[in-house]
């Protein structure tokens, strides 16, 4: 446990730090071809259960006051929970890698200083955000959400109030399961780190509920700003909307700022996901080369397309929380004494098959909602009828 723990108020500028994202507002513009109505409600409906999802997991990290990764171990094992964490450090760092990518991309619309001179100028930010350490970053995080929450609001008003394209909702044609599942993958990608930042809290289940709603309420309204842009403005290029806008500084600071404050969390949690695969090592260390290896990743390849990325995690990391879930508040097992726990391991790959499976398949629910209802029985009943032991 750590010696100091966070506040309330901690927790929520931490989560509306990872809520105000660039690439949030890039996957809203995907819902533009629904229209307000039906990709407004994709939009609210998927962040209800995937923040649902983001609670549970930040109240069994904080209730047990173990980071995300370890708090995996109780459901598989102490060996067998090294697969998540290993996976969970290889998506944090190609999330700090996009993230980068998408900050540099935007901030060279509006000022042209170079990619590579930009991913440079965010990535060192992103290392100094790392060096005040998440215990003593709230004053510093108090201030730019101040300045990020007026930018945004700013950018909002802007959008909303364009002319032109007020009828048009052009791009490629989606299904309301699809965006379901597009709004549902957000919030899904932070499951394996919301522990990260829960288990220093001074309350434990009052800080899963507001991390939970702050992100939940910050990621919609991030979505809504990238569909108004895309359907109001005819647009999914922030950057050039801001540009032609006037708002060139401003619009450069909500760039610089929401990378930052978003992808910090990124690096921070590959570095506390490396301490449970290997003991002794730094996380802060790990967290800042995991910060580095994401801007020079950034600045030589291409990432414009996240849509598969959000996928692979969802197949990843819903199996994965659903086992947790049954494990933690249902069979309230802890497993993590344990070598690896071969039945669980195998429900989640079972339930990783499945949502692969459900990806080719014209389901009304999407992916994510089947594969997790499953997996949560199929956990509970080869559970109980191999005989499931409470050990906590």
């Amino acid at each position: 446990m750590m010696e100091r723990q966070t506040g309330l108020g901690a927790n929520a500028l931490i989560w509306f730090g990872a809520g105000v994202s660039l690439a949030e507002i890039l996957t809203g513009t995907f819902f533009s071809p629904l229209g307000f109505a039906d990709g407004g409600t994709a939009i609210v409906l998927g962040h209800i259960v995937g923040c649902f999802l983001l609670f549970l997991a930040g109240v069994i990290g904080a209730r047990a006051r173990r980071s995300a990764m370890e708090t995996v171990k109780m459901a598989f094992g102490g060996r067998g929970g090294l697969l998540f964490a290993v996976l969970n450090v290889l998506q944090l760092v190609g999330w700090t890698s996009i993230m980068i990518y998408d900050g540099a991309l935007a901030a060279g619309s509006i000022m042209d200083a170079g990619h590579a001179l930009w991913c440079l100028g965010i990535g060192a930010l992103i290392v100094l955000w790392i060096r005040i350490g998440i215990l003593r970053i709230g004053p510093v995080n108090a201030v730019a959400m101040t300045g990020l929450f007026l930018l945004t609001v700013l950018l909002c008003v802007t959008i909303m109030g364009a002319d032109g394209a007020a009828a048009s909702a052009a791009g490629e044609t989606m299904s309301f399961a699809m965006a379901l599942e597009l709004s549902i993958a957000m919030p899904l990608s932070w499951l394996p780190l919301i522990s990260d930042y829960t288990r220093a809290a001074e309350r434990p289940v009052a800080a899963a509920a507001v991390s939970a709603v702050v992100y939940g309420l910050v990621s919609c309204w991030m979505y809504f700003i990238g569909m108004g842009a895309a359907i109001l403005a005819g647009t999914s290029d922030i950057a050039q909307i801001m540009l032609h806008a006037g708002l060139g500084a401003a619009g450069l600071g909500i760039v610089v700022l929401s990378t930052v404050t978003t992808t910090y969390l990124d690096a921070y949690s590959a570095g506390v996901s490396s301490e449970s695969i290997v003991r002794g090592i730094s996380g802060r260390t790990v967290g800042i080369v995991a910060a580095l290896v994401g801007t020079a990743a950034a600045a030589v390849y291409p990432m414009d397309d996240i849509t598969g990325f959000l996928y692979i995690i969802g197949s990843v990391f819903a199996p994965m929380i659903a086992v947790l879930i049954v494990s933690s508040f249902v069979l309230h097992e802890d497993a993590s004494e344990r070598a690896v726990h071969g039945a669980n391991l195998a429900v989640w790959f079972v339930g990783f098959l499945c949502y692969r499976y459900l990806m080719v398949v014209d389901t009304p629910v999407g992916s994510t909602l089947p594969t997790i209802a499953l997996t949560m029985a199929l956990a509970y009943a080869v559970n109980k009828a191999l005989g499931a032991r409470t050990t906590r």
